[in-house]
């Protein structure tokens, strides 16, 4: 039996004796989040949040209702996906969890501060495509070891979203920040100076004409 497929019924029959208790999001010291049924010790991790619903083509991020299995899975175990840039596995994780149905989130990694915070998340050198199911890490990707990984989280074998889902748009993993704002002295358009004629000087008694050299 190979170490994937020992690992999955491993993951399984953890899995399988939490399905009923309460998921914690936990962050810790370097930011890393993790999700676990057990309360961290200090008593600081919240209650996963249930996957947010995007919007439809049908209508507004709340007209979606996700089939009861599929939220519930998605509530326990939400999905997160990690992409590069011209990366044609990511392509293909991305198009296996859409003919499964699994509601993800997808994060892109592009910028060099992107890299940084995925490594820390990995705990090692960042590489994509990545996932986490839950708490569990997932690198590269290999359909089989992905199913075992949804089968063993509660996900459907086979699409049940409804007509017109769609995820999340991918968003940067480390969110860009806009530019300080310039003083407003410079921001603030400058007033038209207001220049005053010149005033002719009277002719000297000495240049009745007022010639000047």
């Amino acid at each position: 039996m190979s170490r994937v497929r020992l690992a999955a019924l491993a993951v399984l029959a953890l899995w399988a004796g939490v399905a009923g208790a309460q998921v914690y999001r936990i962050i810790g010291p370097d930011g890393r989040v993790t999700f676990s049924d057990r309360p961290p010790p200090d008593a600081k991790g919240t209650p996963a949040q249930s996957l947010p619903m995007p919007a439809t083509s049908g209508g507004s991020a709340g007209g979606t209702v996700l089939p009861a299995e599929v939220r519930a899975a998605a509530n326990r175990f939400p999905v997160v996906l990690y992409t590069g840039v011209d990366c044609n596995a990511c392509a293909l994780a991305r198009d296996f969890l859409a003919s499964r149905g699994v509601p993800y989130t997808e994060r892109t990694v592009s910028t060099d501060d992107d890299a940084r915070a995925l490594g820390r998340l990995m705990g090692g050198t960042p590489r994509v495509p990545f996932a986490t199911i839950g708490g569990q890490h997932v690198l590269g990707f290999a359909d089989t070891e992905w199913s075992q990984y949804l089968d063993a989280a509660g996900y459907p074998k086979t699409s049940q979203l409804p007509p017109g889902y769609r995820n999340p748009a991918p968003a940067p993993l480390v969110a860009v920040q806009a530019p300080p704002k310039a003083a407003a002295a410079r921001a603030a358009p400058r007033e038209a100076q207001q220049v005053e004629p010149p005033v002719a000087s009277e002719p000297a008694p000495s240049n009745p004409a007022g010639i000047r050299f």
